[in-house]
This record gives structure tokens, sequence and C-alpha cells, in this order.
């Protein structure tokens, strides 16, 4: 059964958080993408996952039921993020989850790391996350900032497109629709704040290679949104990683694949859990 629960950030926001599954299981922290909600990650929610994890997701700041601050400060800067994820730890009182980023999620566990070390985590997963901010890693289906004046068509039909380009298997029209639907609660000035936060990718390397814990990069091989390159270069820069690459996937393989992730990922945190004992 899902759980509901506020959580505040240090600077305010409310944050909406889940929870699923078996309490005293292994702890999963599950972070979206851009423009995305907690809502992505039914399929692992809904699977064998939930029989032997205690699954944790949230809303990001700007995202889903979370506060959507008018800010564009509240979207930039070294800690926001790091923070939010931080605080959802201590309000769930997770004592060492295995963090599962997705995209843009896979950015704000790399903030995490670089604010707040990896001393209070048991693994950490990458999915088709550009973690390193190389140009290069960009593909022709990443989202664009909006410009300042935009209609609500051209507004649609944007998060349409970039909707079609997460995928390399497309999910049931019923599904799409729903997707759809939470990528349009992002509007347009939280979608150009987030496109003005960047961080250094010389900063990023050395946090990531004094990363400790056991480390899986999942990426599609078919992914236009991050390349697969992105892949290699993070893995290039983490001692600890070993990657997992999905042929005929695009920017989604939890969802496009979901059977064969949920296996993984199951696996993954329970060779974590051995990795501690």
């Amino acid at each position: 059964m899902q759980a509901v629960e506020d959580v505040r950030a240090p600077d305010g926001t409310r944050l909406a958080a889940y929870e699923w599954g078996d309490a005293a299981g292994p702890e999963v922290l599950l972070v979206h993408g851009f423009a995305q909600s907690h809502l992505c990650f039914e399929p692992q929610v809904r699977s064998m996952l939930a029989e032997h994890c205690r699954l944790v997701a949230y809303d990001l700041r700007g995202h889903g039921a979370s506060d959507q601050p008018s800010d564009p400060a509240a979207y930039r800067g070294s800690r926001l993020w790091a923070d939010d994820l931080a605080a959802v730890m201590a309000a769930k009182r997770l004592r060492r989850p295995v963090l599962v980023g997705w995209s843009m999620g896979g950015r704000i566990i790399r903030q995490y790391l670089m604010v707040h070390g990896d001393a209070r985590l048991a693994g950490l997963n990458f999915v088709a996350s550009q973690v390193i901010e190389d140009p290069r890693c960009r593909g022709p289906a990443a989202p664009k900032p909006p410009p300042e004046r935009q209609t609500l068509a051209e507004e649609i039909d944007a998060a349409i497109a970039f909707l079609d380009g997460c995928y390399g298997k497309k999910p049931p029209e019923a599904e799409f629709r729903r997707a759809l639907a939470y990528n349009m609660r992002v509007p347009a000035a939280v979608r150009r704040a987030i496109a003005g936060w960047s961080t250094d990718a010389t900063q990023t390397i050395d946090a990531l290679r004094r990363i400790q814990v056991p480390t899986l990069i999942t990426h599609g091989r078919d992914d236009a949104v991050v390349l697969p390159n992105a892949a290699d270069m993070a893995a290039a820069a983490m001692p600890h990683s070993r990657q997992s690459w999905y042929k005929g996937c695009g920017h989604s393989p939890f969802s496009e694949d979901a059977p064969r992730f949920n296996r993984e990922l199951l696996a993954f945190v329970k060779s974590c859990q051995d990795s501690r004992s």
C-alpha cells in the first residue's frame, strides 16, 4: 500500500514523498527525471521489488504534487537538490538506502554525493543519466529550454515530442497519456529555471572518483536523450561501478524492459546488503 508524507526541504519547499513494500526490507530510494513524477516508477512498485524491498520515492521540487517555487534560484545551485534528497532520507528514516536515479534523478544523486558523500548509502544505480555534464552526451531528443513566450499548443507539442523521445519501445497508450499528464504539471517557468542549472564536469569527476559503495550504471543502447557515451564516461570516473546495457531500449529501460530491470535491481540491492555483512 502506498503511504504519502509531506517533507520539508531546508528552504521550506514541501516535497511529496511516497512509500511501498516491505517496511523491514532493504531500502531503495527512487529519484525520477526531468518533468516526470513518482508515477513513472509504477513498473517497479507493482513488481516483486515491493515484495522484497522498502521502496521510497518523492516528487522533485516543481514536479508532481510537490511545491513549485516561483523563484528560478530555487532550482539552481550546488546544494538545493542534494539537500532535498537528504531531507527525504531523514524524514523517512532511511538508514542506508540504495539510490536509484533516472536521467535528471542521477544528476540529483550526483549533487548529493558532492555535498554529503556516500557514507550513509548502500549503493547507487544511475539509470540513463548524464552524470557528467558534457555536451557531447546530449542526444537529439534531449529537452530544450522553453522560450519566454510560448502558446499552450506549442507547450503541449513540446511535451509530446520530449516524451516520445524518452522511449525506444513505446508504452501502451493509456500509460503514455498518464505520463503526458504529469509532464504537463511542470510549468514552463520551472522548466526554464532547471535548464539554467549546471555543475562543473571537473568537480563532478573528482566527486565520482571518491565513491566507495557499489555502483550500477544502467543505459539503453538506443537512448536519444542521453547518449550511451554518457554511461561510459561515468563508468570511467567511478572505480566501484559496473555497466548494464539494454539493447533495443531508449531512455527508459526501467519501463521499456521492466521485468529485466526489476530483476537486476533486486539482485543489485541484495548484493549491496551482502557487501555490508
